[in-house]
């Protein structure tokens, strides 16, 4: 997608409104365990307040159903940003309203005003089928789409993790701004650059790692990837659904029967396209999974009684040295139970496998989640080529899905 950016248009004097992703983890008491997404928004703010712009920022964090809910407000951080830029970020305790458009009109060139929780209005969320198919949920949404529409001249998408949502403040706000600059920033950019050019152009051997509990989440992406790569390694729970297909007793380890024939479909197309399909051979396994359970490897079959909470150690030097000479890399999803250790040694010992791929000069991607966080764990950001700001969404791209908020922009 070759798109203007927030650098191809001249923002002086106009009041620019950004989609960004302020997703950021809170601890119980409201403080930001992590601001890596502030962080990775601050090129494209800082170019728009440089060059002169009123900029007015919206975004998401968790999921409060249209209500109000104090625990979710975006007032954290619009604090920490007002820390890292060095001067005060405007608050709004709404996203709409004779409030906030007389505060978004009353900004100056160089100003930040940061608004509300989008999500405690639920017409940001609602389905763009179901606006069609209900006049007075379309009405709804347009209506607050205009409003926020109606506070700029320009329109900045950088939320690459809603990107392939149909959220109002995505698709519906720039639909409305039609005839006025619509363009991307530069994160958006630089996950559009990575991932278009690792599907199109990789060095080989190209090796994409999936693991996480659902085969049913990794269907489409397994499907467009057979014929793209040279190897698929699976990890995590996903795993069990296609181990049981082969015959495999696996306890009482996570499974998605319904997708057990659709499982083994994926192995025959891999087979045939000439994709090596990499499965775990060997398991950690308990019998309750707790923090401090009780634990030991399994190789080949699970015993009744018992479920599977990580790689074992034959699976690790495998997936490891299938991933060490690999030249592209991409990672999505943990290998276990990496929340709760000992159970996330498979986690970490990919990571340091694609770290060290990377430093032996293969391009790595990592699909966000639990991946991104196992890699910022251990210290390994600076040693893989690229963490990507949106899981869903990497791999809704690798899927080869269309991303409608992102095709309504303005072309280079």
């Amino acid at each position: 997608m070759a798109k203007k950016t927030i650098g191809d248009i001249d923002v002086k004097g106009k009041k620019v409104l950004m989609r960004c992703d302020f997703n950021v983890p809170l601890d119980e008491n409201c403080n930001i365990t992590s601001d890596d997404r502030i962080v990775k928004a601050l090129p494209t703010i800082k170019t728009i307040l440089a060059g002169g712009g009123a900029l007015i920022l919206m975004s998401h964090l968790g999921r409060p159903s249209g209500q109000k809910d104090d625990k979710l407000s975006l007032a954290p951080a619009a604090k920490r940003l007002s820390e890292l830029l060095g001067q005060e970020v405007i608050f709004t305790e709404d996203c709409i309203g004779p409030e906030v458009k007389a505060k978004a009109q009353a900004l100056a060139g160089g100003e930040c005003m940061l608004l509300e929780n989008l999500r405690f209005h639920k017409e940001e969320t609602i389905k763009d089928k179901a606006a069609k198919e209900d006049a007075q949920l379309r009405q709804a949404k347009d209506d607050f789409a205009q409003q926020l529409a109606d506070m700029a001249d320009v329109y900045v998408d950088d939320a690459f993790g809603t990107a392939h949502r149909d959220n109002a403040s995505m698709y519906t706000v720039p639909v409305l701004m039609e005839g006025k600059p619509r363009v991307i920033g530069f994160l958006i950019e630089k996950e559009l650059k990575f991932l278009g050019e690792t599907l199109q152009n990789p060095e080989r051997p190209f090796v994409a790692i999936l693991g996480g509990a659902k085969v049913s989440d990794k269907i489409g992406v397994i499907e467009n990837l057979i014929d793209k790569v040279d190897r698929i390694i699976i990890g995590g729970a996903m795993a069990y659904t296609f181990l049981k297909g082969r015959g495999k007793s696996i306890g009482k380890s996570l499974c998605e029967n319904d997708f057990i024939d659709k499982g083994q479909q994926l192995l025959e197309q891999a087979a045939e396209a000439g994709c090596e399909v990499i499965l775990p051979v060997d398991h950690d396994v308990v019998r309750k999974l707790m923090a401090g359970a009780a634990h030991r490897t399994a190789v080949g079959d699970i015993d009744p009684g018992y479920q599977a909470v990580d790689l074992g150690p034959i699976a690790i030097e495998t997936f490891s040295k299938n991933i060490t000479d690999a030249k592209t890399i991409f990672w999505n999803g943990p290998m276990g139970v990496f929340e709760i250790p000992p159970f996330d040694q498979g986690t970490k010992a990919i990571a340091l496998a694609v770290a060290e791929a990377t430093d032996k000069g293969a391009r790595s991607i990592i699909g966000g989640g639990d991946s991104a966080a196992a890699v910022q764990k251990l210290g390994l950001e600076d040693k893989v080529s690229h963490i990507s700001t949106g899981g869903g969404a990497s791999l809704e791209f690798l899927e080869g899905k269309k991303f409608k908020c992102l095709e309504i922009l303005d072309e280079k």
